[in-house]
């Protein structure tokens, strides 16, 4: 017998209005290195710089906190940018030979980056083939001349052609063929038939009128467009780039065979002249192209040349260098990855004689590196934003809320130790343009990010602008298997190149073991847990001097001596003994060795308890390391675990056991199938009568479940611990609570200890000589054994619990420890709520059978409302598989809304996420860039900037835009219609939207994450978290994956028509 239940007539429009003051999804700010660059332009006169990319996208930077998108329609590679000076306009160049002009758009005192333009070159043959002119092909070189009113476009036919830059129309009249500059060539310098393509284009910054043209067959030509005739000529080598030097007496060309050469274009009556220097840096043998070279020059005589490439073929071919020669000092920047292109900040006024270079930019691959050329030395500068997030791959992420000023400037303090400043004020950052008004966060985020190479680096995450702070280190304390040594290291004085490394790029990992997987922070004790690949947990301790100290040694036996298994893996790290010298920072304590070496999948840090809780593959284990002793090993392994033997890093895998696994699966669920075939369709057709048999259209029912299959206890990898978490609550009786740890794994299983610790060592340094105890009190097997994500528990009054040493000194509302408590775990499929200490089920939600997804990240967080100060509510985000966010009250585990937020391809992003205790959010979209989201109404940290442009704004040229300028795709192809940058009055929000706003009465309950104690935590690249169900989601059947694109391509073209008109 078939039973609905009947929810309540319609919606509650109270209830509905709350959740728009509560609830309200955003993207707002792209944190990060840009992925995959390809252009660079700077505006010397606004003072702020552009970077294009192979997906399209635009991103332009001033000072910190000043950023604005763009993104093309067409996901074209960015080849060229040209801003206007001065205008806040910048022309981008495509390879589809395609010309944008950009504007940034100002409303009411609020700015964002719009598409304004837009030009095709025609397709061969030329645009006009009854009028006989040249054909536009293939564009190679764009200036901007007549201060940006003009613009000269260079063909891989030898053409130029004009273009009006305001309408981005073609002058017709003023095209300059190759034809006509051969007429004013002599006979002898006519390099073969043709002059091939126009490789560079340079304009005079006295006489606009004046254009200097760089053919690729070696050509140079000063070309008087006034007078449509030649007035210097000057012929080379196979042509790489050219620089005019700002007077206009010294032209610069660097050439193909690794040489550059100096020309004199002002001396003699002959229009025609040889160089009056020709040198091969790094030669006489072979060598690269020069691809780009600048000439600067300085009042003291001793000019800058800077040119990238050039390198010795056979030595040093491989190499991605600059080099920077003033006078007699020779320097070659060596870079980890390619160089994109680069520039110098220098005077552009025409009335100043010299340029007197005061910083160098260059762009690479996978970093930004800003050089300051004013201090001796030409040290670096470091960047307070575009720090590339990838120096080491990341493993793991977490955030830590509300971190205290102390701690704040402890972190700080460290942080200057490892990178001292220079003592010249001229090292600052040179790219200010702009003005940054949101308003100054009132509580500062720490974005910590675990790497390949075992760091941890800490970010400051509460503005736009993602700061790096401090940089941990864990490999010193461990013998790897190569040196822990820059293989690039400085070069003597006496070798040759002089090379010099530049950059915090390093892909290179010593030893894969040392790769971080779990970080936890106790921010009002400074005490910090880092967990790794091999097994290891450190736990360290914030310390404002250098010290030269012992690390405390200790190893737990998870197996606990179980027969049967033989650990295949890779063997565990070996530390160095006695006393080490450590830096000012986090500095190391206690290691713990987890045995077998397996890699920690959940980790959780209870400072004023001083214990430490670890999972891994194979069990659990309890650490108290203020008496540097375990308390507690459990083995959750499950007799058929042979696969959780052989680590993530063997190669030995037990193929023929998971293809028999599978096969089982399938014929079961054919099995079961085909008894339920009949039985199905009966019950769909009393679904369907009973269905138009409702009543009213408003009345909502219950939808119909999923049926969803039990796992097999078998499986493998069952024993891997997904969560940790400390808590003081009822579970012995109801009239005393204490310290419990809980624990879930992989199999469904949840186990639940009570802790005997000492009470003089609450908040106390030293522990007693009586030892913590642990009692196994309660031990729960979810029947449908989903894999346990996370565990919280909440006090009477349904709230969760605060974190450590927060009710005790008073930082947070104390718990409701007169009523019930209750118990909420979450597992891949469902969210329930038990009642404790009875541990029977209160309430229940079933994401998988209501929603078919599967849940893999969650978090619990505080929504203020925009609407009133002191309202605030504690929900449940979670994040499925299929990349939707949803939202959940709590304890009544009621649905409140849900958001498209990562496209369901996307393992990574998914993988990646974290969620904020204050309805934020962050995922990699690429390997160097973190999305931020918002989930918040009130809570948004988005750019909120303005630029001082001289460009006369003509009112009717925008009013054909919305004001509200959708932010449709990531450089990844992200998809969502965001809201962009809104102007004050457009925004919903209006109580300081673009900075974290202060925390309301409730919000101080301080809701943890589930997850682990320092809000959230993920790991990328741990078995317990890509699961094979990762991959399944992700192949899926063909018709759906059709379907998904097609759906996919829609919504992009309908969105790109809301943002380009």
């Amino acid at each position: 017998m078939m039973k609905f239940r009947f929810r309540r007539q319609g919606a509650d429009p109270q209830r509905e209005k709350l959740k728009q003051e509560l609830f309200a999804f955003h993207k707002t700010v792209e944190h990060g290195f840009p992925n995959q660059p390809s252009a660079l332009a700077f505006d010397p006169e606004l003072r702020i710089m552009a970077i294009g990319t192979r997906s399209g996208a635009v991103k332009i930077y001033g000072a910190p906190g000043v950023e604005f998108t763009g993104l093309h329609r067409d996901a074209a590679t960015v080849t060229q940018m040209h801003f206007l000076p001065g205008q806040g306009r910048v022309l981008t160049l495509l390879d589809d030979d395609s010309l944008h002009l950009w504007e940034i758009v100002h409303h009411d005192g609020c700015a964002h980056l719009e598409e304004a333009l837009r030009f095709q070159a025609p397709s061969r043959p030329g645009f006009d083939g009854a009028s006989g002119l040249p054909s536009l092909s293939h564009i190679t070189v764009v200036l901007l001349v007549a201060a940006g009113d003009m613009a000269a476009l260079g063909t891989e036919g030898g053409s130029i052609f004009f273009l009006d830059v305001p309408t981005l129309t073609l002058l017709e009249g003023q095209t300059l063929g190759p034809d006509e500059v051969l007429r004013s060539v002599p006979d002898d310098y006519r390099c073969g038939k043709a002059l091939g393509p126009v490789e560079s284009l340079q304009g005079h910054l006295r006489d606009p009128t004046k254009i200097l043209i760089g053919y690729s067959r070696g050509l140079l030509v000063i070309w008087n467009q006034a007078a449509r005739c030649a007035e210097r000529i000057f012929l080379g080598n196979q042509l790489e780039s050219v620089c005019w030097e700002r007077s206009g007496h010294t032209v610069v060309s660097s050439h193909s065979d690794g040489s550059y050469a100096i020309w004199a274009a002002d001396t003699g009556d002959s229009p025609t002249a040889q160089p009056t220097v020709a040198t091969t840096p790094y030669g006489p043998f072979p060598c690269k192209a020069i691809n780009k070279v600048l000439w600067r020059s300085c009042a003291s005589g001793k000019h800058f040349v800077i040119f990238s490439g050039g390198m010795p073929r056979a030595s040093y071919g491989d190499r991605h260098c600059v080099s920077v020669l003033q006078a007699e000092t020779l320097v070659t920047l060596d870079f980890t990855s390619r160089v994109i292109d680069f520039f110098t900040v220098h005077s552009t006024r025409p009335e100043d004689e010299f340029d007197e270079p005061q910083a160098l930019a260059v762009l690479l691959e996978e970093e930004l590196v800003v050089l300051d050329l004013q201090t001796p030395g030409w040290p670096a500068v470091p960047a307070p934003y575009l720090a590339p997030l990838h120096s080491s791959a990341i493993t793991c992420s977490a955030h830590v809320a509300n971190v205290p000023a102390k701690l704040w400037a402890r972190i700080l303090s460290a942080g200057e130790q490892q990178s001292p400043q220079p003592a010249s004020g001229a090292s600052s950052w040179p790219i200010t343009g702009g003005r940054n008004l949101a308003q100054e966060p009132s509580q500062r985020g720490l974005l910590l990010t675990g790497h390949e190479d075992g760091t941890v680096r800490f970010w400051d995450a509460s503005g736009v602008a993602l700061r790096p702070l401090y940089k941990l280190s864990t490999a010193g304390l461990f013998q790897t298997d190569c040196e822990h040594a820059d293989s690039l290291a400085q070069a003597a004085e006496d070798d040759w190149p002089p090379f010099r490394k530049v950059g915090c790029f390093d892909p290179y990992s010593d030893d894969p073991r040392l790769g971080v997987q779990k970080v936890a922070l106790c921010k009002y004790t400074a005490q910090m847990v880092v967990a790794g690949t091999a097994g290891q947990v450190l736990v360290l301790e914030l310390s404002d001097a250098p010290a030269e100290q012992a690390v405390g040694v200790a190893s737990l036996d998870l197996l606990q001596d179980r027969e049967g298994f033989t650990w295949k893996g890779h063997e565990r790290l070996s530390p160095r003994l006695g006393p080490l010298p450590w830096p000012a920072g986090f500095q190391p304590r206690t290691l713990i060795q987890c045995l077998p070496p397996a890699a920690v999948t959940a980790v959780t840090l209870h400072a004023e308890w001083g214990l430490v809780a670890f999972g891994t593959s194979h069990g659990f284990g309890l650490f108290d390391y203020l008496r540097r002793s375990p308390v507690l090993a459990r083995c959750t392994l499950h007799p058929s675990d042979s696969l959780a033997m052989e680590g993530p890093l063997s190669r030995v895998k037990s193929l023929k056991k998971s293809l028999r696994q599978s096969f089982r699966r399938i014929r079961k669920s054919r099995a079961s199938g085909k008894k339920r075939t009949v039985a199905g369709s009966k019950l769909q057709e009393a679904n369907a009568q009973l269905a138009e048999q409702a009543g009213p259209q408003d009345v909502e029912v219950t939808p119909v479940q999923r049926r969803i299959e039990p796992r097999s206890a078998d499986d493998s990898l069952s024993g891997v611990v997904r969560c940790l978490y400390f808590a003081d609550t009822f579970l012995r009786d109801a009239a005393h609570h204490g310290p419990t740890m809980w624990a879930g794994t992989n199999s469904g299983s949840v186990f639940a200890y009570a802790l005997e610790v000492p009470a003089a060592a609450a908040g106390g340094e030293k522990r007693p000589e009586r030892a913590v105890e642990a009692v196994l009190g309660k031990e729960v097997q979810l029947m449908h054994r989903a894999p346990v994500v996370a565990i919280a528990v909440l006090d009477g009054r349904g709230r969760p619990l605060p974190e450590p040493y927060e009710a005790s000194r008073d930082l947070a509302q104390a718990p409701d420890m007169q009523g019930g408590h209750a118990v909420l775990i979450a597992s891949e499929e469902q969210f329930k709520v038990f009642t404790l200490p009875k541990v029977s089920a209160k309430t229940k939600f079933k994401l998988t059978a209501h929603e078919g997804c599967r849940v893999r990240k969650v978090a619990l967080a505080t929504f203020a409302s925009v609407a009133c100060e002191d309202y605030a509510e504690t929900c449940l985000a979670c994040l499925t598989n299929l990349g939707d966010v949803h939202v959940f009250s709590v304890p009544g585990l009621r649905p409140q809304v849900h958001y498209a937020c990562i496209r369901k391809e996307d393992i990574s992003g998914i993988a990646s996420c974290v969620f904020t205790r204050h309805g934020q959010g962050f995922y990699l979209i690429s390997p160097s860039e973190f999305e931020r989201f918002s989930l918040s109404a009130r809570n948004v940290t988005e750019p909120l900037c303005c630029l001082d442009v001289r460009w006369p704004r003509d009112a009717t040229r925008v009013s054909h835009r919305s004001r509200e300028s959708p932010k449709l795709n990531q450089a990844n192809g992200t998809p969502g219609i965001i809201l962009a940058p809104q102007s004050c009055d457009g925004s919903p929000d209006p109580i300081c939207k673009g900075a974290d706003t202060p925390e309301p009465a409730e919000a101080m309950l301080s809701p943890m994450s589930i997850d682990s104690a320092t809000s959230a935590d993920t790991t990328l690249d741990t078995t317990g978290d890509m699961t094979v169900e990762d991959v399944k989601d992700f192949l899926g059947s063909s018709e759906e994956s059709e379907k998904n694109l097609r759906n996919l391509s829609e919504e992009e073209a309908r969105a790109c028509a809301i943002l380009i008109k």
